[in-house]
């Protein structure tokens, strides 16, 4: 590899007899870290595509271009290999690569988020990402590309949530495992939690409030599906990061599912994860940072009897320093200083990843 293009802080091309992009250039642009760039060029053959005189491998305006499209197609819930096919088929359109915003701030409190004991998104909930907080990934089932409409990635007609819906009610677990399966390994984390975990969860939240019945279903539903995510997390590339991402919920917190869907989604992304689960104790969770040392640490709380933030200034100072990162409607208000909110699953990974070191 050649150099990391230290010293063009700008982002533009360098003078003299080096031209085109370095890789850290590249990676202050688009807001991706360099061991994500480097995964993405090994697995999926998306990188720099010309050597410059001085023998250094260098990105060029088109390299960028599909950089910035497959970093977007992620972020809207396309698993990475698809995002990738697709920004290597077809072109994007010429024109300057727009700077990515910072991902490391704070964002507005998400809604409040109703949700049944397992944590999922009960119907009527916009703006929430299935408790992963926040709106959408890529638009509302129905909205925008509509209900069942293919992902520009990925060919074929994707899973239905009504049939997942359906054959959940008739505790159909075979069904169930291989609609999920074949919707995170076809379409990725964020797509099958946005299109089909929330329209499900919500035909069946809004089944239990018609007939007063049906527990038994979302139980077994919650299960399959951290069964799935677990699966998933297991499939995950080999770590690109020397340090992993810790998450958990917030003490007596017990909705989960969000955190194992988070660590799943990162997983996809070549990111070690180590997850404490439901009720993390928050000397179980400051004995963890001390053991592992985190980039960062993830903390989940969807009740307001759970987001007391006082906790959080508490957590241990490591040197290097680990990031706390909060997502979930239960969150006081006002936040220790550096901490910072995510409102969707999209700004959960975004920032996420640039905080990896």
């Amino acid at each position: 590899m050649g150099h990391d293009g230290a010293a063009q802080d700008g982002g533009g091309p360098p003078a003299g007899d080096e031209p085109g992009y370095g890789i850290g250039a590249v990676a202050r642009r688009l807001g991706v870290p360099v061991p994500t760039l480097r995964t993405w060029n090994l697995r999926y053959g998306i990188g720099p595509s010309r050597r410059s005189p001085g023998g250094h491998r260098r990105y060029d305006e088109a390299d960028l271009r599909r950089l910035e499209e497959m970093n977007r197609l992620i972020h809207a819930g396309v698993a990475p290999a698809d995002a990738a096919g697709h920004a290597l088929r077809h072109r994007p359109p010429p024109g300057p690569v727009a700077p990515a915003a910072p991902a490391t701030g704070p964002v507005p409190s998400p809604e409040r988020t109703p949700a049944g004991e397992s944590g999922h998104p009960a119907a009527g909930a916009p703006g929430t990402a299935g408790g992963v907080p926040g709106r959408t990934a890529i638009g509302e089932p129905g909205h925008a590309r509509g209900e069942g409409a293919r992902s520009p990635a990925t060919p074929g007609r994707p899973p239905s949530a009504a049939a997942l819906a359906r054959a959940a009610l008739a505790l159909d677990v075979r069904t169930v495992d291989g609609r999920l399966e074949a919707a995170l390994r076809d379409r990725g984390v964020a797509w099958t939690w946005e299109r089909l975990v929330r329209p499900a969860f919500a035909v069946i939240v809004g089944r239990q409030e018609e007939t007063g019945a049906g527990v038994e279903v979302e139980h077994m539903f919650s299960e399959r599906l951290l069964d799935a995510l677990a699966a998933r997390a297991r499939e995950a590339p080999a770590p690109a990061y020397p340090r992993p991402v810790l998450l958990a919920c917030a003490e007596e917190e017990q909705h989960s599912l969000p955190v194992y869907a988070l660590a799943a989604a990162l997983g996809e992304l070549a990111v070690e994860t180590r997850v404490l689960g439901p009720r993390t104790p928050y000397a179980a969770l400051e004995a963890a940072m001390r053991r592992l040392g985190p980039s960062v640490v993830f903390v989940w709380s969807h009740r307001r009897e759970t987001g007391d933030a006082v906790p959080l200034a508490a957590l241990p100072r490591l040197r290097p320093a680990s990031r706390v990162v909060v997502g979930g409607p239960g969150w006081a208000d006002v936040l220790p200083p550096g901490t910072a909110r995510v409102s969707t699953l999209p700004e959960a990974i975004t920032a996420v990843m640039g905080l990896l070191r």
